[in-house]
């Protein structure tokens, strides 16, 4: 893995749009315990949670800006005095965009693209970006390749293979540093368990301490890289801060490169938990992927990326966080 600086993160301002979400929140923690000298959150707060940015409130260093990406100003003013630019704000959630394609839209395009242009006219020293395995589509061989890919299943696919083409196209024209993130499955503490498109492993954890419900789309042997999320912000910070001229204009894949079934992440969890609560099977949600896998070669090589936390540890320590969260609540 390579060295990340913490002598460049002291000298430079970040902007983490997103910040409030479950990713960005993490980047941002990892900044501002790294000392840098200013860390800007620029978020809605329409998905992002006030909880995760109240962590911040106290420290200098830290700035919140309430603004939405659908606005060319706010990101305008948003890049003004920063270095860095760590794009996560989007809707995220195949099924949401499957309901509702047009929002998903206008954020995660109109609004990437708004970001993009108000970095490049900012002279933003590399700009990094959330995309998703979701790109991949109907490509059926595994491991999966950055370069080969398939046809969309959802909208929100749609969406972040439009950011990925945005992106090559302002490096190649305006020479911008811009590097994508594929990232797969990614977990951990903060991840949002409420709403409608809440995440698959603190529902597990909830249904299980509550005896609720717990639904497995179709019959559970699906298959994920499951991603710790500091794995995810290790990729992000080594992209923003990379002196590899090389490492630019690429999008990498971000997980561990081994794949387990969600049966497989079930029972996990309810070994943790030391309950026996069985799950309800149904219908396999339209737009998922039946399996997924990584090859992490790319990053490895270029980003001197290598993932910190393999899944049975990182899902040893989530599960730690939601059940402290849930017993606090009841």
């Amino acid at each position: 893995m390579s060295v990340i600086s913490t002598e460049k993160i002291a000298r430079s301002c970040f902007l983490i749009t997103g910040g409030a979400g479950f990713i960005g929140s993490h980047i941002v923690a990892f900044l501002l315990n790294n000392g840098a000298r200013k860390v800007r959150v620029l978020d809605n707060l329409a998905t992002g949670l006030q909880s995760n940015i109240d962590l911040f409130r106290d420290n200098p260093a830290y700035e919140f800006m309430n603004g939405d990406i659908r606005d060319f100003d706010t990101c305008k003013k948003a890049c003004e005095g920063i270095d860095f630019v760590s794009h996560q704000a989007a809707l995220g959630s195949v099924p949401r965009s499957i309901k509702d394609p047009v929002t998903s839209n206008e954020v995660n395009v109109t609004g990437f693209l708004n970001m993009l242009t108000a970095a490049k006219d900012a002279g933003i020293k590399a700009f990094v970006y959330a995309s998703s395995s979701s790109v991949y589509g109907d490509e059926p061989n595994l491991p999966k390749v950055e370069e080969r890919v398939g046809n969309p299943l959802s909208p929100y696919a749609v969406t972040k293979k439009t950011n990925e083409l945005y992106a090559d196209v302002f490096a190649k024209l305006y020479g911008m540093k811009v590097i994508g993130y594929r990232y797969f499955n990614v977990f951990g503490p903060r991840q949002d368990p409420n709403g409608p498109y809440a995440a698959v492993i603190p529902l597990f954890v909830s249904g299980i301490l509550n005896n609720t419900p717990v639904y497995i789309n179709g019959d559970g042997e699906q298959t994920r890289d499951f991603t710790y999320v500091s794995n995810a912000v290790q990729a992000n910070v080594l992209g923003m801060l990379s002196e590899n001229d090389a490492a630019f204009g690429n999008v990498y894949n971000v997980a561990v490169g081994e794949n387990f079934s969600v049966n497989f992440l079930y029972e996990s969890i309810r070994e943790m938990l030391g309950e026996k609560h069985e799950a309800t099977y149904r219908e396999p949600r339209a737009g998922d992927i039946r399996n997924s896998l990584a090859d992490i070669s790319k990053a490895r090589e270029l980003l001197g990326y290598e993932p910190s936390m393999r899944f049975m540890d990182g899902l040893k320590d989530t599960v730690d966080f939601f059940r402290e969260v849930y017993t606090k609540v009841s």
